[in-house]
């Protein structure tokens, strides 16, 4: 571990003269998710020698992984024991092309080619389609290591769930962006891979799509994942898509049940894949004056007055809209009314990256909540400046 302590020696004098003159650090790994954020500044904190397993315990169902590791050399470890990380954390590598799962209990996700580091997983705290039916990055994050914003190392956390007691200060990490610390290595609560999975295929609208959704939500059904969108010129209907994963006889029985038309799993793993990278022709057919909205509400949410047909996961509770600049505002109060929340995923190619803010405005008790958070962690405002909030 010759290569990791001097990193962290270097991470370490570099925080602390960052802290002593004013200046600032931006964390990076692949840099798969530069995209994300409200803004890109300050020096690089590249973390990529932070490469390896540390260690892999497959009957205790835990990895502890360096923030440098490729995801997918972390998902290939996992998939040859079985074992998988069931929230399908995205790639988002423009230049990888899923390959065709062999057989139907292969859903790795693995990506040639993917830039997406464990660290930058954790930082984002994106999921992927079953984020719905199996929880979400958080709930995975079992401890973590890391160097502050005072060049201090700090250990939260564990390696298993009892470790976890009082604040869980290990979470926190999740979806900070690097805004608290420099992560050295994350240790994850993965599972074994399901024994079967099976797509169906329903022609339906939109508002027929969200009431069966939630009335199979009720049911106990092995539901694992749900898309639904228009497809093509013609497709004004809407198609929803919805993979069930589990023991072989629930499976089976539901598909029984449920009726639609069943895909090949090899193809319908393929496509989850890019639906979990946005690499669907949905996504790729926003032209460059639309942004990618993401509107997170609860699932019964009826179909919303959105300026363009969207494409909906999460059993109704994430849908993503192709919208112009002016149309913002709209989606961010359609998005409250709904008890909800609406994200500028990714910003225009016409226009500049901060031309507007990227995440809604946080209520004073949260905001307090942040910015201590923001305060205890990196009093001297070294990590990502701006990259969540325009004023830190």
């Amino acid at each position: 571990m010759v290569i990791v302590t001097d990193f962290t020696e270097n991470a370490v004098r570099r925080i602390r003269a960052a802290a002593a003159s004013g200046d600032r650090l931006r964390i990076r790994g692949g840099g798969s998710k530069d995209f994300y954020g409200e803004a890109l500044e300050g020096d690089v904190l590249d973390i990529t020698p932070l490469n390896g397993v540390i260690s892999y315990e497959p009957s205790e169902l835990v990895v502890t992984a360096l923030a440098g590791t490729p995801l997918a050399e972390l998902e290939s470890l996992l998939l040859a024991q079985g074992q998988c990380l069931p929230f399908e954390p995205p790639h988002f590598s423009a230049n990888s092309t899923p390959p065709p799962p062999s057989g139907a209990t292969q859903h790795s996700g693995t990506a040639a080619g993917s830039a997406a580091t464990v660290g930058g997983m954790v930082a984002a705290g994106l999921s992927g389609p079953a984020r719905a039916s199996v929880g979400a990055v958080r709930d995975y994050v079992l401890g973590v290591k890391l160097i502050n914003g005072k060049g201090e190392h700090l250990t939260f956390g564990g390696q298993v769930m009892k470790n976890v007691a009082g604040y869980d200060v290990s979470r926190l990490m999740v979806g900070a962006m690097g805004t608290l610390g420099l992560l050295l290595e994350v240790s994850l609560k993965v599972l074994p891979i399901a024994p079967l999975e099976a797509t169906l295929k329903f022609e339906m609208p939109q508002a027929q799509a969200l009431s069966q959704l939630n009335t199979w939500g009720g049911q106990p059904l092995p539901l694992n994942a749900s898309c639904w969108l228009e497809e093509g010129e013609n497709n004004r209907k809407g198609t929803l898509y919805l993979r069930l994963r589990g023991a072989v006889a629930a499976v089976e029985a539901a598909c029984a049940r449920l009726g639609g038309q069943r895909l090949s799993n090899v193809q319908a793993a393929a496509d989850w894949i890019r639906c979990r990278d946005q690499q669907l022709p949905w996504f790729k057919a926003r032209t460059d004056t639309q942004d990618l909205w993401r509107l997170s509400v609860p699932q019964t949410t009826p179909p919303l007055d959105l300026p363009d047909s969207p494409l909906i996961e999460w059993h109704g509770g994430q849908r993503w809209v192709r919208a112009d600049a002016a149309q913002g505002p709209k989606l961010r109060e359609l998005a409250a009314i709904a008890g909800g929340s609406a994200t500028l995923f990714i910003a225009a190619r016409a226009r500049q990256q901060a031309a507007t803010a990227r995440f809604d405005v946080l209520k004073p008790p949260l905001d307090r909540i942040h910015r201590g958070l923001k305060r205890e962690f990196d009093p001297a405002g070294v990590f990502n400046p701006h990259r969540m909030h325009a004023d830190w």
